[in-house]
C-alpha cells in the first residue's frame, strides 16, 4: 500500500511524526489509529489492521505521541488529557486535507483515549478498541513501584517493555483522575469492542465494563488465544479483518463509479505474504477472500488457488444462469449445484488443431425438483449460454499495463 510521511503540530506545539497509510485504488474514508502506551505508530498490529483497512478503501493515519518514537516533545510531560488532545489535533490535520476521521481505532491505553476523543470529533462514524481499559488509571500498575518516587520528586526512570522511560506526576495525577463511563455513555457513533480472554495486561472485564457502559449499535468481538500486544501475525489478521468488515456497515462507504467496460468494478490482487504465496483478493469496499497456493507447491493454502477462482467463476456462473432462467419459466427447480473439475488435455482432444495443451473443465450438473425431461434438457443447455462459459471458449485480451 501506498505511505506517505506526515506531520502535524500536537497540543504543545510540538512536530508530531506519522505515516498516512493510502488504498491504491479509491479513497473512500479515513481513520485514525491511536497506539497503545509507550508503543509506536510502527507496531506490527498497527501495520497489519492499516494496511487491511487500506485495502477496503480506507487511509489510515498512524502517529507517535508526543515524546514517543520519532515525535517532538518530552513523554514525561504528557498527561492522558494531552493524548486525547494530540488526537484531536490528528484529526484536524486530516481535516485541512479534506480526509476528516470517520473512523478511530484505539489499542490498549490509545483504546482509553479514542473513547474519551470520539465525542470532540464531529467527523466520528465507529469506534474500535483493541484490549482497552475501561479505567485508564489502570496503566499505572506497570509502574507501581515508582509511583511513591514520581509523587514525591514530579518524575522517575522506569523500564518499560525491555527500555526505560521517564513518567511524570501529571500523567500518574491524570490517567488516575480520568473516568469514561460517562464518555462511553455518550457516544453518538458505533463502538466496536475487541479483546484477548487471556490478556494478562488488561483484563477481559474491561471489556465487559465498556461494552456494558455503552449504547447500541456496540459489537464485542473476542480475540482467541491473542496476547495484549496482538504479535502474532494470525492474531493481527483477525483482529484487522473484523474491523474492515466491521466498519464498512457504518461508515456509508460509496466507491465511485466503475469504469466503462467493468460493470461490477476492479477486483484488487495485493501480494500479503512475500515469502509465499498469499494473496489478498479485494472486489471493491465489501468483498474480501484469500488466494494461495497448497503447501506442497511452496503456498500456505489459506486460500484457493487462481485456477480454483477461475472454476469457482464458471461454477457460479452456471448455477446463477440456470436459476434466472427456470425462475423466469415459473419451472419447479428447487435447487443447484455445479461440480468444476479443471485440466489440461491434448489439442486435439478439444477438437483444434496444433499438438500443445489445451485447458479442459469438466461441469456436472445437478438439477433438484420436479421436473420433465424436457425440462432438464432445456437447463442443460441453458448452462451452456453461461457467459463465463462463453468467454472461457471464445478467446481473450489480456492488456497489461504499468501503475
Amino acid at each position: 500500500m501506498p505511505t506517505e510521511r506526515f506531520t502535524f503540530t500536537g497540543h504543545d506545539g510540538h512536530e508530531l511524526a506519522a505515516r498516512l497509510d493510502l488504498p491504491e485504488g479509491p479513497h473512500l474514508a479515513t481513520a485514525l489509529f491511536a497506539h497503545c502506551f509507550t508503543c509506536s505508530k510502527d507496531i506490527p498490529a498497527a501495520r497489519r489492521i492499516a494496511g487491511r483497512l487500506a485495502g477496503a478503501g480506507i487511509a489510515v493515519l498512524r502517529f507517535d505521541f508526543t515524546g514517543l518514537g520519532h515525535s517532538g516533545g518530552e513523554f514525561e510531560n504528557t498527561s492522558f488529557a494531552s493524548n486525547v488532545a494530540d488526537l484531536e489535533h490528528a484529526a484536524k490535520a486530516l481535516a485541512a486535507r479534506g480526509m476528516a476521521p470517520k473512523l478511530l481505532v484505539g489499542h490498549s491505553l490509545g483504546g482509553a483515549a479514542v473513547l474519551a476523543a470520539a465525542g470532540r470529533i464531529k467527523s466520528v462514524r465507529a469506534v474500535a478498541t483493541i484490549g482497552a481499559p475501561f479505567d485508564p488509571g489502570h496503566v499505572t500498575h506497570n509502574f507501581a513501584g515508582a509511583l511513591d518516587e514520581i509523587e514525591a520528586q514530579g518524575v522517575a526512570e522506569v523500564t518499560l517493555g525491555g527500555r526505560a522511560i521517564r513518567i511524570g506526576r501529571d500523567f500518574v495525577r491524570d490517567v488516575q483522575a480520568e473516568t469514561l463511563a460517562d464518555k462511553i455513555a455518550a457516544l453518538d457513533c458505533a463502538l466496536l469492542v475487541l479483546h484477548a480472554p487471556r490478556d494478562t495486561v488488561v483484563g477481559i472485564d474491561n471489556a465487559a465494563e465498556i461494552f456494558k457502559a455503552a449504547k447500541h449499535p456496540k459489537s464485542f468481538v473476542t480475540l482467541d488465544g491473542a496476547d495484549h500486544l496482538v504479535t502474532d501475525a494470525q492474531d493481527a489478521e483477525y483482529a484487522a479483518q473484523v474491523i474492515a468488515a466491521w466498519a464498512t456497515r457504518y461508515l456509508a462507504l460509496r466507491p465511485p463509479a466503475p469504469p466503462p467496460g467493468a460493470p461490477e468494478g476492479i477486483v484488487r490482487v495485493s501480494e500479503a505474504d512475500a515469502e509465499g504465496f498469499l494473496q489478498d483478493v479485494n472486489a471493491g469496499p465489501a468483498h474480501h477472500v484469500l488466494a494461495d497456493e497448497p503447501e506442497a507447491y511452496g503456498g500456505t493454502d489459506r486460500g484457493m488457488s487462481p485456477y480454483g477462482f477461475l472454476a469457482a467463476g464458471l461454477g457460479a456462473c452456471t448455477s446463477m444462469t440456470i436459476r434466472m432462467y427456470a425462475r423466469r419459466k415459473g419451472w419447479p427447480l428447487t435447487h443447484v449445484s455445479v461440480d468444476i473439475c479443471h485440466d489440461k488435455v491434448h489439442a486435439q482432444d478439444a477438437d483444434s488443431r496444433g499438438t500443445a495443451k489445451a485447458d479442459r473443465f469438466l461441469r456436472v450438473i445437478r438439477l433438484d425438483g420436479d421436473l420433465s425431461e424436457e425440462q432438464r434438457a432445456k437447463l442443460m443447455e441453458i448452462a451452456d449460454r453461461c457467459p463465463v462459459h462463453r468467454t472461457l471458449e471464445q478467446s481473450a485480451v489480456v492488456e497489461t499495463r504499468a501503475a
